[in-house]
Parts: structure tokens; C-alpha cells; sequence
């Protein structure tokens, strides 16, 4: 028996501390992506970079992700969330000075790929880990609030596009505003990371991974596992292509100002925040399958608006977008960890799967944009979207019914507002 099993029951202040520090690890995980990601136009000028010599830069912290996600869970095993957490802040946060250092002072392209692939191979060991705590706090208070750490996320992100739209504007250094944000990045994970759970209790326990004396199979060989990873992966491009491309396609295709470029991105990313914060009753209501089919759906809409709207319409469907990509990938994160037992192997299944739209994503968009023009090469969205809505029945819950709709189970105590 673990040490989890036999250690006495966590109070309810001390799960909740912990689930207070899981938003703040999520909103600073967005706070660290979004500084970078509102300066990719001004790094574009700044280097005199093409829009497919741009997608092969972007490329390097997609392939440090990728990287960063198989060992996220080997490292958690053995050092427990909170230490994989700080190893994936430090080695992003070092990535994201040098990427800033390196663009100020106009070297090659192949450095400043050096320190995108730090900056993304942190963000992939940052990224497993915080979500294996956040479920392991959404199993200690027994109600669902993946989508809201997730929203943190956003936040963090919204906050973040919002501070990088004024230094674009004011002509800041990027290497002054990233030293900026790895000392808010830094202050918040003092606090945060002794508040997490004890060592082991966002881990599945070993001996359950054994029946009858065989070892289950792997969770790449289980049908549903790798259908829920399709649809994180419709989900992360439709999140993704708008992180990494929508400031640009609005400098270049509608011809606006840079700041209004950023101030787009800004838009996307505070209403996907508010799609998150109010979609969680919408599921506990719903269900997964009919809220995500309406959110790709929205998703669509919104890039069409974007893409053949005038000016002030695509800003409004920039809007519409963040609300049809808010749920994609909380909800697909929450479906793998269904079963508490295999929740860590599904999960990195799941995450890996849909990194791989970070890695395709940039190239992909890039080389289509030098051929269509970055506006239009936005339509590649909608294709996946309808990719997800064709295997979206694998999310459902595992009963069949909405949190909302299930029997409540008084030994479970009051759900934590």
C-alpha cells in the first residue's frame, strides 16, 4: 500500500490552498506564453523574417515542447509535480531572457530558435505537471474545475497580450519586458509551489497499474484515449493557430498598426477566458459531446468572420473564436483522467497528441501564408474543427450524463465554489 493510501485524509483548507495554487501556476504559465506571444510580430520585423521563415522559427518551441511532454511524466514520478513544475519554469523562463536578448541585439535566426526551444521545452515539463496536480486537486475536492484552472491560464495570458500590446506600442526591448515578467513569474511560484499537494497524490498509484499479474496495455493502444487526443488536438490547433498567427494576420491582411494587431490577440484571449469561467455550467448542464459540438462550430464562425470580415467585423470574430476554442482542451484533459487509475498515462497520451498541433502548426500556417497570405491560410481551422466534431463522442462522460444530472453523493462534502 502507498504512502497516499495510508497518509491521513488532507483537510478541506488544505486542498483548497492547493487548488488556489494550482490558478496561479496556470495563470503564470499564461502570463510566460503570452509575453512571447504578443512580441511574434514585432520579432517578425525586427528580423526582416518572411511569414514561412517565421513558421520554421515558431517551429523550435514546438519541438521543445514535444520534447518536454514525454519526460514531464518520468521527471513528476520521481520528484513529484511542485519540483517538475520549478524545473519547467527555470528552463523556460531562461529561454524566454536569451529569445529577448538575443532579438534586441538582431542575431540569426538559428539563435533565437536556441531560445524558443528552451522557452517550449520548459512550457511542455510545466505543462503535464500542472495539469497532474490540478487533477489530482479536482479528485481531492470531488467537483469538476479543470476548465477553470484553464482559465487561469487565459487569464494569465489576457493580462499578459494586454502589458505586451503597450510595450509593442511604446517601442519597449523585448528583453526589458520579458526580464519583467520572469520576475512576476518568479514571485508568483514562491508562493504557489509549497501549497501544492503532497509528493505522490496527483500520481496514480502503481500496484493499480497490475491485474491478475499482467501489466495493463499501454494507454497509446486504447481506442477512446487516442480519439480524445484527436479532438485536444482540433482544440490546440484552433487555440494555437490564433495565438501564433492572429496578431499577424491582422497587421498584414487587414493592413492595421501592430498594436492592433496584439490588441486582436487580446480580444481572442479574453473572451476564451470567459468562455472557460462560464463553460463549466454549461457542461455540468449539457454535457461534453453537445457544448464542444456547438464550441467548434463558433469556432468556425469566428475565423470566417476574421477571414473575409471587414475590419471591425474581425474583431468581433476574433471574439466569437475564443469562445468556440474556450472548452476543447480543458474538457479533453478532464475526459482522460475519467478514471483516476490511469489518469497520468492517459493524460500524457492525450497532451502529447495534441502538441503535435504546435509542431505542425506554425510550418503548416507559415507555408501557406507565403503562398495565400497568412489571412487566408487561417481557413486550415475550420478543416480540423470539422476533423473534431467527427470523433467529439469520445469525450462523453463515462455514465453517459452531465456532472449536473448525476446523483449526488453526500460522503463526497459540498463541492468548493
Amino acid at each position: 500500500m502507498t504512502s497516499a493510501m495510508t497518509a491521513p485524509p488532507l483537510s478541506r483548507t488544505r486542498v483548497t490552498s492547493a487548488r488556489t495554487a494550482v490558478f496561479v501556476v496556470f495563470a503564470l504559465a499564461g502570463l510566460v506564453f503570452a509575453s512571447w506571444a504578443a512580441r511574434i510580430a514585432d520579432t517578425k520585423v525586427a528580423l526582416g523574417l518572411s511569414a514561412g521563415e517565421l513558421g520554421a522559427t515558431l517551429l523550435a518551441a514546438s519541438v521543445g515542447s514535444v520534447t518536454g511532454l514525454p519526460l514531464a511524466g518520468r521527471v513528476s514520478n520521481r520528484l513529484g509535480a511542485g519540483r517538475t513544475v520549478m524545473i519547467g519554469m527555470a528552463v523556460s523562463l531562461v529561454g524566454l531572457i536569451g529569445t529577448g536578448a538575443v532579438v534586441d541585439a538582431g542575431a540569426s535566426r538559428g539563435f533565437v530558435m536556441v531560445g524558443l526551444f528552451l522557452v517550449g521545452l520548459g512550457v511542455g515539463l510545466w505543462d503535464v505537471s500542472m495539469n497532474l496536480e490540478g487533477a489530482a486537486v479536482e479528485r481531492e475536492l470531488a467537483t469538476s474545475v479543470m476548465p477553470h484552472f484553464h482559465a487561469a491560464f487565459s487569464g494569465g495570458t489576457v493580462l499578459s497580450a494586454l502589458v505586451g500590446a503597450g510595450m509593442s506600442a511604446a517601442g519597449v526591448p523585448l528583453s526589458l519586458h520579458f526580464a519583467g515578467a520572469v520576475v512576476v513569474t518568479v514571485v508568483g511560484a514562491a508562493w504557489a509551489l509549497p501549497r501544492f499537494l503532497p509528493q505522490g497524490l496527483e500520481l496514480e498509484e502503481p500496484g493499480e497499474a497490475v491485474a491478475g499479474g499482467a501489466r495493463e496495455r499501454s494507454a497509446w493502444l486504447e481506442p477512446r484515449t487516442l480519439l480524445i487526443g484527436v479532438v485536444v488536438l482540433a482544440a490546440a490547433f484552433t487555440e494555437g493557430t490564433a495565438n501564433d498567427w492572429l496578431a499577424v494576420a491582422f497587421v498584414e491582411g487587414h493592413e492595421l498598426p501592430t498594436w492592433a494587431g496584439v490588441l486582436a490577440f487580446a480580444t481572442f484571449l479574453t473572451f476564451m477566458t470567459v468562455g472557460r469561467l462560464l463553460g463549466t455550467r454549461l457542461l455540468d448542464t449539457h454535457g461534453r459531446v453537445p457544448v464542444l459540438r456547438v464550441s467548434f462550430g463558433l469556432a468556425v464562425v469566428g475565423a470566417a468572420l476574421v477571414i473575409f470580415g471587414a475590419d471591425w467585423l474581425a474583431f468581433v470574430g476574433a471574439a466569437v473564436w475564443g469562445v468556440g476554442a474556450a472548452l476543447g482542451f480543458p474538457v479533453g484533459m478532464s475526459a482522460s483522467a475519467d478514471d483516476p487509475r490511469r489518469a497520468a498515462a492517459r493524460m500524457s497520451v492525450v497532451a502529447t497528441i495534441g502538441y503535435v498541433a504546435f509542431i505542425a502548426g506554425p510550418p503548416l500556417l507559415g507555408f501557406l501564408g507565403d503562398r495565400v497570405g497568412v489571412l487566408h491560410a487561417l481557413l486550415v481551422v475550420g478543416a480540423l474543427a470539422i476533423l473534431a466534431l467527427s470523433v467529439v463522442t469520445a469525450v462523453r462522460e463515462p455514465d453517459g450524463r452531465p456532472v449536473g444530472e448525476r446523483p449526488h453523493d453526500p460522503a463526497a462534502g459540498s463541492p468548493v465554489g
